[in-house]
């Protein structure tokens, strides 16, 4: 199964989760595709997560994070033993996001998005150390990320698989040149 892990304020209609989920169902794989959409909160968009891995096992399970996604797939497959791919991922979200706290509109939707500042601490509770398996990671990150450090990514995963896109964006406008790269990882090979 991919499981696929939308950023901060996005959506299963985000750009790279799309074109994931057009490639999969070009491919006759749309049974392997999970991408939910996950809640504010962060301890209830971990909470949804654990709830799908369990459902669908972990067998041959690879969980794909974008940004805040990033970072919730990083803890979740450390715990799981699984493969993750990290599309520029928050590598420390209660920093980054702390200045977030407030309302908000999600990107595809009219929908409001309320980020509560207890949600800052539900972040901080979340524990993503550096990989101790590194070998599981992918870590697609883009040196024109407007938002995140590449450097921070970088030096986090550093003895993952990486691929580091000169230029670029946060939202990796570039992502159909990468998405074969993406799905060679994820999916199992047999």
């Amino acid at each position: 199964m991919i499981l696929y892990l939308h950023g901060f304020r996005s959506s299963p209609q985000s750009y790279k989760a799309r074109l994931l989920a057009q490639e999969l169902q070009q491919r006759q794989q749309t049974h392997l595709w999970q991408c939910p959409q996950l809640p504010a909160s962060p301890a209830a968009a971990i909470a949804l997560c654990h709830q799908l891995i369990q459902t669908h096992g972990t067998a041959e399970l690879c969980i794909i994070g974008s940004s805040l996604g990033g970072y919730y797939a990083s803890h979740l497959a450390q715990h799981y033993g699984s493969k993750a791919v990290l599309l520029n991922p928050v590598v420390h979200a209660a920093r980054d996001l702390a200045t977030q706290a407030g309302s908000h509109q999600s990107y595809h939707s009219d929908t409001p998005f309320h980020f509560l500042p207890n949600y800052v601490q539900q972040l901080a509770h979340i524990v993503v150390p550096r990989p101790t398996k590194p070998e599981l990671f992918y870590l697609l990150a883009a040196k024109g990320d407007e938002v995140l450090d590449w450097r921070e990514m970088v030096d986090w995963y550093q003895h993952s698989h990486i691929t580091l896109i000169e230029g670029s964006d946060h939202g990796l406008s570039d992502f159909p040149l990468y998405i074969q790269d993406v799905l060679n990882y994820a999916l199992p090979t047999s």
